[in-house]
């Protein structure tokens, strides 16, 4: 190009197959005025998460305008919420790895520099790059005078991409970007088989027992057609939900496991440990007012209210974080039949009329315009066909 533009647009993605696993990226520099693409970079980079790929696809993108855009406006457009968020500023960045790659961008960033979110189909020129970068299709930089990659094309691609993707489901579900969440309730304990109540982070937490962890690994496989799927592993901090997490990252390929105290169990107080028949024999008229109310809690644990709005609140961070992937959350009874029932859109004391056996799988998809729809609810192995879908 005879002239260099006064402001132009960076696209940048990356993904991995495996998440860490095989990693690459791609970014694109286009004049924003004419959209002519001025160079495009598509480089694997070895084993990282989809994060870091993210990442190192925005720095090189930077790059690409430090070089043939010198003194442009630039705005970077992605579709990790993640890492738009954190370079705006907006949110913490607290991985030490995530903290030296915002520097780098940073440091590559001319003043000025805006971060946009935009959906995965609106990237898919910067997706297409990365995946033929996986492929061993390209390997680094292409330098254009004009967009030589027609719009229709570019649909065709993101189509046809092997990254994996959430169809919204036909006639039921909502509109727009997908986020599929796989919720897993823990194995069991010494406490789910005796029946005791057993809370969150403030009750004795027994470990999984064996016959807990065997149901979880059986979970791990079924689920294991969908491991180049999954985004990340979400789970309650509560021990028996991390050692779920964990089996379930080691069957699934080593995904990340992240902890949100959102999806812990209900606190009981006083009762934890103790069964039903012990509760009332010993806290009768407690257990007569809780059962009768969605807002009295036992003495030192929660209500049934305070649970729902920590659980949704959880649920939103998770959708922000991981919008349009499919993730797996570990949790227990109290807080997958909330996300059941907001998702269904039923009143919470709907909560009292669903049945969830340890180690049960339920499926909601969350669609863009705010809507749910419930792929699954309570199910067990071995209906591995379900999995082995497409339609997952």
């Amino acid at each position: 190009m005879a002239d260099a533009p006064s402001k132009v647009v960076v696209e940048a993605d990356g993904g991995s197959r495996g998440n860490p696993g095989p990693a690459a990226y791609g970014a694109v520099l286009k004049d924003a005025e004419t959209g002519e693409v001025i160079a495009e970079d598509g480089t694997a980079i070895g084993r990282a998460s989809n994060n870091v790929a993210e990442y190192r696809g925005l720095i090189a993108g930077l790059l690409l305008a430090a070089e043939h855009a010198p003194g442009a406006v630039v705005e970077a457009r992605l579709d990790s919420k993640l890492v738009v968020e954190q370079m705006s500023g907006r949110w913490k960045i607290k991985h030490p790895d995530m903290q030296v790659l915002a520097r780098e961008a940073g440091d590559v960033a001319p003043h000025g520099t805006t971060y946009t979110w935009v959906p995965r189909a609106e990237n898919a020129h910067a997706d297409r790059l990365a995946n033929e970068a996986l492929d061993g299709a390209r390997d680094g930089v292409t330098v254009h005078g004009i967009d030589a990659e027609p719009a229709d094309s570019l649909i065709e691609e993101v189509e046809e991409s092997p990254r994996p993707s959430n169809p919204p489901a036909r006639g039921w579900g909502g509109e727009g970007e997908a986020t599929t969440v796989i919720i897993v309730r823990h194995g069991v304990t010494k406490h789910t088989s005796a029946k005791r109540f057993s809370g969150g982070l403030g009750g004795d937490n027994p470990a999984l027992s064996e016959e807990g962890r065997e149901q979880i690994r059986a979970v791990g496989d079924w689920l294991a057609p969908l491991a180049e799927r999954v985004d990340a592993i979400v789970s309650s901090p509560v021990r028996r939900t991390r050692e779920s997490g964990d089996l379930l990252s080691e069957l699934l390929g080593g995904v990340a496991v992240t902890d949100e105290p959102g999806f812990a169990e209900m606190e009981f107080g006083h009762w934890d440990g103790l069964t039903f028949a012990e509760v009332a024999e010993q806290h009768g008229d407690e257990m007569t007012s809780w059962l009768g109310s969605l807002d009295v809690a036992p003495e030192g644990g929660e209500s049934f209210r305070v649970v729902q709005e920590r659980v949704l609140a959880a649920r939103d961070r998770l959708l922000t974080e991981h919008a349009g992937r499919t993730v797996v959350v570990t949790s227990h009874v109290t807080p997958i039949k909330t996300l059941v029932a907001d998702a269904l859109q039923a009143p919470l004391d709907a909560v009292f009329r669903m049945e969830l056996s340890p180690a049960s799988v339920s499926v909601v998809t969350y669609y863009a315009d705010g809507r749910a729809s419930l792929r699954l609810f309570n199910a067990l192995p071995p209906v591995r066909d379900a999995f082995a879908s497409s339609a997952w």
